[in-house]
């Protein structure tokens, strides 16, 4: 494609996490001007998974071939679908849509990394252009194809000093010696929600039974001391659903704690993680968003482990940064601009990362 001259760009992000809380929409403004990106989120809404669409992705990775290709079509049109009642709810004119699909598999070290929802049958189903598959061409040049909200940040984030999300995953994005630096720090809620939801709970809100538990210093050591941690910030650091599963889940599975004691120390093993990630980084500003924002015993917990001052920004940047800045990937796609970083994904260079099907 070639670069397109428009400098205002009305886009719909979606976003689907390792936490399975829904796929998130937001339609979102992008204007070019004076070398500098303004942004605004018009509108947004998250639209929960049913039962049955949140069991189908949690067993993908174990199903046959042809179920899985079936599944990866359906979330698609299933998508579009979405996008066509969220565009005639709210009665808005879209240039096209980003998709970041749902991860299944993300094993970079096989070059292997896999989001589902088939841009076509979005494409199809909606009647819009559709940018996906963001993250292969940047493990195809061996890289981790995460993270990629690093570009977003350092364009559209740049007031402050450190941006953290607290999502499935914990992950920290700044400028270090002229590049932008960003790595997965830990797991926040891929494990704090599969804890709630031994006693048929969605996620702990507030933090109140965590609040009320007891850390086991034994298990929170052991966390600690897990081989990711010891790595350095030089090499590209990132982390997956499979890698919870073989690290953690046998760790918590070893102690006999009842849901609040593991929350407590699991919410003490996250702030530990973050605080030291951060320690001897000059004092700043750290913008904080994700649904891990409304935990409150957990910011109360990451604020005892750091001296940065933390920001939590109005209610829609903290639940839909990730599929605004999604968007502004599928924008910067479109003009044919880097939105992948080779200083965060180890990657052998900068890349324009992302599929596009456009109707004709």
């Amino acid at each position: 494609m070639t670069n397109i001259s428009a400098q205002e760009y009305n886009v719909i992000g979606i976003m689907s996490g390792t936490s399975l809380d829904g796929v998130d929409l937001a339609f979102c403004r992008f204007v070019y001007s004076t070398n500098k990106w303004v942004f605004e989120i018009m509108c947004a809404e998250t639209i929960s998974y049913s039962p049955s669409w949140k069991q189908a992705l949690l067993n993908l990775e174990n199903t046959d071939a042809l179920t899985f290709q079936q599944t990866h079509t359906d979330y698609g049109l299933y998508i579009g679908g979405l996008i066509s009642d969220f565009i005639i709810k709210n009665s808005i004119k879209v240039d096209f849509v980003a998709s970041h699909g749902h991860t299944i598999f993300h094993q970079p070290e096989k070059k292997l990394t896999v989001q589902i929802g088939a841009g076509n049958a979005i494409a199809s189903k909606c009647k819009l252009p559709v940018v996906c598959d963001f993250r292969s061409l940047d493990v195809a040049l061996g890289g981790q194809g995460a993270p990629l909200v690093p570009i977003g940040d350092k364009l559209l984030f740049s007031e402050y000093d450190y941006c953290l999300n607290l999502g499935g995953f914990a992950n920290v994005s700044y400028e270090y010696k002229d590049q932008r630096i960003a790595y997965d720090i830990c797991p926040v809620n891929i494990v704090m929600n599969a804890i709630c939801e031994r006693i048929g709970k969605p996620f702990d809100d507030g933090g109140s039974m965590a609040k009320e538990g007891l850390v086991s210093r034994y298990l929170l050591n052991e966390l600690n001391e897990l081989a990711y941690y010891k790595q350095t910030i030089n090499a590209p650091k990132s982390l997956g659903k499979e890698w919870v599963i073989k690290n953690v889940d046998p760790l918590l599975d070893c102690y006999d704690l009842e849901e609040p004691d593991l929350l407590r120390t699991f919410c003490e093993h996250i702030a530990f993680q973050i605080g030291r990630s951060l320690k001897d980084k000059p004092a700043g500003k750290l913008l904080i968003t994700g649904g891990g924002v409304y935990n409150d015993f957990l910011i109360d917990c990451i604020q005892a482990h750091t001296s940065h001052q933390l920001i939590i920004p109005d209610k829609k940047t903290v639940e839909f940064k990730e599929a605004l800045i999604f968007a502004f990937l599928g924008v910067l796609r479109m003009r044919n601009e880097i939105n992948c970083l080779a200083s965060v994904t180890g990657a052998q260079k900068d890349n324009c990362g992302g599929a596009v099907y456009v109707m004709s």
